[in-house]
């Protein structure tokens, strides 16, 4: 996972609940791997494979997108491609988040 920005390359911004989250998932043993190869993609701006089922958000995330890292590890992030920027906001189960 890079927080720089590359040619061809979104930068990625990190809340610090994000990074919270993200101390509690590696506590937990989850694959950070697999996080960081979500993030990589939706950095680079490719489409995510159906598996992740990534979304738009409504209530009171509206405006943010969710993708499922496993079936109940979830990443919530927002996307602004006109700023070349994606933050990451929430990452961890259901239960954590809502």
């Amino acid at each position: 996972m890079t927080s720089e920005s590359q040619q061809g390359r979104r930068a990625l911004v990190m809340t610090s609940q994000f990074k919270k989250d993200l101390k509690r998932a590696r506590k937990r043993g989850l694959p950070i791997g697999e996080l960081e190869a979500v993030i990589d993609a939706i950095l680079e701006g490719a489409d995510l494979s159906p598996r992740h089922r990534d979304h738009l958000l409504s209530g009171d995330y509206a405006g943010f997108r969710e993708c499922h890292i496993q079936p109940d590890w979830l990443l919530i992030y927002l996307d602004e491609p006109e700023l070349c920027v994606v933050t990451a906001i929430r990452t961890g189960s259901r239960s954590d988040l809502f």
